[in-house]
């Protein structure tokens, strides 16, 4: 009898072994193999040609840290800095549309509600670059944002509204947003009213109500909101370029100028691990300060 059990149980964790080692093959090859090679690569140098040279050196994590040629630079620290602002400006103002976008969607009749969801969506299904250069378009000096703009004093006229930050912010929320709608608004749809409804009955503001009774019951929709607007906005460099020029450059314009024109991989690979190293850690401290929360 024991030999029975043991023999299912073998053949039980042989099929299992056999459904999870495709997806393990797939991370190891297209996430863990890639982010070694990643490592390894920023601690080599490169040759005159931009070819990669195989001796270990730290010389690229020294310039990430500003020491070069000409001594010291703090460019890279503003760089970090702005990229850690607009992210987090980007994910405030994302998150603050989302959140009554969500229960606008939730509150309309189901028919309308998959109407909704699919204009939320519709977006993400059209290339970065082409909405990149319509929103170059819908700025354009010839429309009417920049025309009441300009009207109102804000720019010259005959300017467009880009590139400056405000442009830039305004690409980057209104990518961000469809990823920040459908995590809250699957939380949104399960709220329990009834929590809603005592707390009301209790006489509390509404203020109270949204954080005390909403609010907790929304926060895993928002965590993954979060996650999902940040990470992506500190990476960006294609909006950043078109919209806010060469004088607004952010952590993605970086690396992609190491790996485009530049050709000097094994600096552009010490920037990507310190922007990794830099996300982890937020999302660690993001994921702890929720819990806290939870506990409260």
């Amino acid at each position: 009898m024991w030999y029975g059990h043991w023999v299912s149980r073998r053949r039980l964790l042989g099929r299992a072994t056999s459904l999870i080692a495709s997806g393990i093959l797939w991370l190891l090859l297209f996430l863990v193999l890639p982010g070694v090679v990643l490592v390894v690569v920023a601690f080599m140098s490169r040759d005159a040609d931009g070819q990669i040279v195989w001796s270990a050196t730290t010389e690229n994590f020294r310039r990430l840290l500003g020491f070069g040629i000409l001594g010291w630079s703090a460019d890279n620290g503003w760089i970090f800095l702005r990229s850690l602002w607009v992210a987090g400006v980007t994910t405030l103002v994302a998150v603050g549309l989302a959140y009554p976008t969500a229960f606008f969607i939730a509150a309309s009749s189901p028919r309308l509600r998959y109407v909704w969801l699919s204009l939320v969506v519709v977006p993400m299904c059209t290339n970065l670059v082409v909405r990149t250069y319509a929103w170059e378009l819908l700025l354009s000096p010839q429309l009417p944002p920049s025309m009441f703009a300009a009207w109102l004093g804000l720019i010259e006229p005959g300017r467009a509204l880009y590139p400056n930050p405000g442009a830039v912010y305004v690409g980057l929320a209104s990518t961000a947003l469809p990823f920040a709608v459908l995590p809250l608004y699957t939380n949104v749809e399960r709220l329990d009213w009834a929590i809603v409804e005592a707390a009301e009955d209790l006489y509390a503001s509404r203020t109270r109500v949204f954080f005390q009774a909403i609010l907790p019951q929304t926060l895993p929709g928002l965590s993954v909101a979060v996650i999902l607007t940040f990470v992506p906005a500190c990476g960006m460099f294609v909006i950043t370029d078109r919209l806010g020029g060469s004088n607004f450059w952010l952590v993605g314009n970086l690396i992609q100028q190491q790996f485009g024109p530049s050709r000097d991989i094994p600096y552009g690979s010490a920037v990507c691990i310190v922007l990794i190293v830099l996300t982890l850690l937020g999302l660690y401290l993001y994921r702890r300060r929720g819990k806290a929360i939870e506990l409260v």
